[in-house]
C-alpha cells in the first residue's frame, strides 16, 4: 500500500530528519518504529501525511505520489490517512462528537465543514467511531471535561470517522501512564484486525514487542533495522539507540 522511494527531508538548519529512506508497508501491518529522539520517527509519519514536505524522494500510496501531490489530489489522498498526535490536537471546548466530525472535513466543501453542515451518514460514522472507543456514553461531553485517556480515544475515533486505509500514530501514549498505554494500543490493534493499516511512533519498546507485527528502527534519519520483533536482538537494539550511524 505504500511504497517510500529514496526518502530524504533535511531541515533549514542543515539537519537530516531523514536520509534516503526505502521501505514498503503492506496492507493491514501493524509496524511500530522505533529510535532515540531525533532519529526520524515523527518526520517520516510528518512526510507521510504532508503534514511535513520531504526534501526528495517519493512517497506512493496505492500508486499514487502524495509527495508531489497538490490541490484537491491531495485533499483526496489524505483523507485515507488518519493521524493522531501525541497531544491530542482537539477542541477542547467542543463536544467529544463534535471533535469526530471534524474527521469528516475531508468529504465536504470547506463552507459546508465551518458551518458543521454534517451529513446523517457523518453523525453515524461519529457515534460509532465512538462508541467502538468505549466513549458511547460521552458524545456530548466537551472534551476538556474528559481525562487524558478519554481525550486520546477521542482523537482515535476522529481518526476513525475518515473511513482511512492507514492510521498514522504520533506517539500517542507519550502522556499516558502505562495501563491507559495498554488500552489505548488495544483499541489501535481492535481497528487494525478491522483491515486498517496502522504506523505507529512509539517511544516505549515493550509496547512495540508486544502489539507489532512490524518493527522498523531509525537512527539519525537512517533506516537501521525492519524486522519482526522476535528478530530484534539485543544488538539490533544497539544499533537503533547508539549515537551515531557511522559508528556501526
Amino acid at each position: 500500500m505504500i511504497e517510500i522511494r529514496n526518502l530524504t527531508k533535511v531541515y533549514p538548519n542543515g539537519t537530516r530528519g531523514l536520509d534516503d529512506v526505502n521501505l514498503n508497508i503492506q496492507d493491514g501491518e501493524f509496524v511500530a518504529v522505533i529510535g532515540l529522539s531525533g532519529a526520524g520517527k515523527s518526520t517520516l509519519l510528518r512526510c507521510i501525511n504532508r503534514l511535513n514536505d520531504a526534501t526528495s524522494g517519493q512517497i506512493l500510496i496505492d500508486g499514487e505520489d502524495i509527495a508531489s501531490a497538490q490541490g484537491a489530489e491531495l485533499r483526496r489522498i489524505r483523507r485515507r490517512i488518519g493521524f493522531i498526535f501525541q497531544q491530542f490536537n482537539l477542541v477542547t471546548r467542543l463536544s467529544a462528537i463534535e471533535n469526530v466530525l471534524s474527521g469528516r472535513l475531508g468529504y465536504h466543501n470547506r463552507l459546508s465543514g465551518l458551518l458543521g453542515l454534517w451529513t446523517e451518514q457523518d453523525r453515524e460514522l461519529a457515534r460509532t467511531a465512538l462508541e467502538r472507543v468505549g466513549l458511547g456514553d460521552k458524545l456530548n461531553v466537551r472534551v476538556d471535561q474528559l481525562s487524558g485517556g478519554q481525550q486520546q480515544r477521542v482523537a482515535i475515533a476522529r481518526a476513525v470517522a475518515q473511513q482511512p486505509t492507514l492510521i498514522l500514530a504520533d506517539e500517542p501514549m507519550a502522556s499516558l501512564d502505562p495501563k491507559l498505554s495498554h488500552v489505548i494500543m488495544g483499541i489501535l490493534k481492535q481497528f487494525n484486525q478491522d483491515g486498517i493499516s496502522v504506523l505507529i511512533n512509539i517511544h516505549v519498546l515493550e509496547l512495540a514487542l508486544e502489539y507489532a507485527d512490524r518493527i522498523i528502527g531509525f537512527n539519525k534519519g537512517q533506516l537501521v533495522f525492519d524486522g519482526k520483533p522476535a528478530d530484534l536482538t539485543p544488538a539490533e537494539i544497539e544499533r537503533i539507540y547508539s549515537g551515531s550511524v557511522a559508528d556501526l
